[in-house]
């Protein structure tokens, strides 16, 4: 078939990067910080840096229904709506309209995406941990998935540049599952959990309570253009201060100050060229998401960053003689081993002897529990390999523990003006193991409105995940009962893929082009001028929060291009 395609026959870029979430951001800015004319392709609107974040100093009487949707609002949002959170009145508009963006599902996934410049680092949850030995070296010792091609020593350098260029706060502890880093100082505990944290330390050999380390500013240092976090607990909005890291505030920015980077919003990228002769990419194909043209931008080198699954789909399209199951693909393994992680699985507590504590300021971050479970001999468990940390948090309730149909007279209203008891939760992060049979494919049947197929996931959690999650519930509830919390809850609730947001896996790192899709420096091992190094390149999960080590990996990749570079020759002419 002939495709009524644009080609920009004069404008050849030296690299284009896909996507400008918090990949792609970083992608952009250390290749053109290295002097690299770059095309950054960003498939949703434009998002300017405070102009475009229309919920930022909105209060809850500033929206027209509070905190409801209307219900045409709540059709366009029901996968969306899934998580529980995301279709609030103050933050809906970062995420995708499910009628318009269509997606199968052979068992539930929970897809949250969010198209516009920018990407889910807007809206993402800011913890940023640090991939260990431990986790590198899991796949090899237990014979699930495939061995890391690199170690800890590996990307630690960029670990470090990354975490003083965002400002990451938070404590060194000195574990060798959770890597020491670059902090700014850490935000205070409040007195809970406090609490716990003796509790926990007291009565339970090598588990720890910190602070969350989160990419929220809280010290001095050199971030252009950015303030401390001013502890008002509205990040998913967008920072008009730049309190937290977002591309939009700090690396498309970084990016643009060097003269190198072209941007252009709403082109959807469908296609990597391919050119069988010279067995590397001369550029890719774009949907204009408006005017439905389509265009070929050229380039020396490919950066894909779109996220996870749209990363996975534009390969799966990119199909050609050499590659007729989509580019790379000569495993076989583009588009299996989804991983994620569990959530929803825990205790919570009530505390009824601190009446005459409380805290200030909204702080937007909560306490950790690294990992104790399979780190050793002594804490091996046989029930279930890898192993969880714990997200938490505690707060005393205000005026809306009222029930509307008891909201009246005197003594109540004076109630309701004092602060009420004391609650702490927390829930386990768990690590979820790369199955092959965790897979997402093209659905030709259905095609979105710009004719492309839309992706089918068939992926579910197992047996190791469903074990680990009676462990999170029962380690939690001894840990708050040590502590001497009152009335301790412990839940499981119902949990699918996706729920965590941390998509990882379909074309994963390895040693070996015949079991993965990419080399050490996340190259295609079959296209060296393709880089993957948004979640698809994960080889596994951890139980950490991913998206410092996406921004690690991003960075190392793009600097090794720019040297990659200057020994490719290309003709883009055939």
């Amino acid at each position: 078939m002939i495709e009524n395609i644009t080609t920009l026959e004069n404008e050849i870029y030296d690299a284009i990067v896909i996507g400008t979430g918090i990949s792609g951001g970083w992608a952009a800015k250390e290749l053109c910080e290295n002097g690299l004319k770059t095309l950054v392709l960003e498939r949703g609107r434009m998002i300017e840096h405070i102009k475009d974040y229309p919920t930022m100093y909105m209060d809850p009487w500033d929206f027209d229904l509070r905190e409801q949707s209307t219900p045409e609002e709540n059709k366009r949002q029901e996968k969306q709506a899934r998580t529980g959170y995301v279709t609030k009145p103050e933050s809906k508009h970062w995420f995708v309209d499910d009628l318009k963006h269509p997606y199968g599902e052979t068992k539930r996934l929970d897809w949250i995406r969010g198209y516009h410049v920018g990407g889910r680092s807007i809206t993402w949850g800011r913890q940023s941990y640090r991939l260990s030995d431990i986790d590198f070296e899991a796949n090899k010792l237990d014979g699930y998935g495939v061995d890391w091609p690199i170690r800890y020593q590996d990307i630690a350098p960029w670990y470090d540049k990354v975490e003083e260029f965002i400002g990451v706060s938070g404590e060194n502890l000195g574990l060798p599952q959770l890597p020491d880093g670059k902090f700014t100082p850490p935000m205070d505990l409040t007195c809970a959990e406090k609490i716990l944290k003796e509790g926990i330390e007291s009565n339970f050999e090598n588990r720890f309570l910190t602070i969350g380390r989160t990419a929220n500013i809280t010290g001095d240092g050199k971030f252009e253009g950015r303030a401390k976090c001013q502890y008002r607990n509205r990040c998913i909005r967008g920072c008009p201060f730049g309190g937290y890291f977002s591309s939009n505030a700090s690396t498309l920015p970084a990016a643009q100050r060097t003269g190198k980077m072209t941007l252009r919003p709403n082109s959807i990228v469908y296609e990597i060229v391919y050119d069988d002769k010279q067995k590397l990419a001369t550029g890719v194909k774009v949907i204009d998401a408006e005017t439905k043209e389509k265009i070929e931008f050229k380039a020396k080198i490919i950066f894909c960053c779109a996220s996870t699954m749209p990363t996975t789909q534009i390969l799966l399209q990119s199909k050609s003689n050499r590659f007729p199951d989509g580019m790379g693909n000569d495993s076989g393994e583009l588009g299996h081993n989804i991983m994620d992680h569990h959530l929803g699985a825990g205790a919570s507590a009530i505390i009824d002897n601190l009446d005459d504590s409380y805290f200030k300021g909204r702080r937007p971050n909560g306490f950790y529990i690294p990992r104790f479970q399979n780190l050793d001999k002594k804490s091996e468990k046989k029930d279930f390999i890898r192993g969880y940390g714990y997200q938490g948090g505690s707060s005393r309730s205000d005026w809306t523990r009222a029930v509307a149909e008891m909201s009246f007279g005197i003594e109540l209203k004076e109630k309701l003006l004092k602060p009420g008891k004391w609650s702490i939760g927390m829930g386990g992060f768990g690590e979820v193991l790369p199955y092959h049979d965790n897979m997402v494919t093209l659905n030709y049947d259905t095609l979105d409105e710009w004719g492309l197929p839309i992706l089918q996931f068939d992926a579910e959690l197992k047996e190791n995940e469903f074990r680990m999650r009676e462990d999170m519930v029962t380690q939690a509830v001894a840990m708050m009962k040590a502590a001497g919390f009152k009335n301790v809850k412990g839940y499981n609730d119902d949990c699918y893929l996706g729920i965590g947001i941390h998509e990882m896996g379909t074309a994963r790192m390895g040693n070996d082009p015949k079991t993965s899709v990419l080399n050490k420096h996340n190259q295609l091992h079959s296209v060296l001028n393709v880089y993957v190094t948004d979640g698809a390149c994960m080889t596994s999960a951890g139980c950490q929060n991913p998206s410092l080590t996406y921004m690690a990996l991003s960075a190392r990749a793009a600097n090794h291009a720019a040297e990659f570079i200057k020994m490719l020759k290309i003709d883009h002419n055939g």
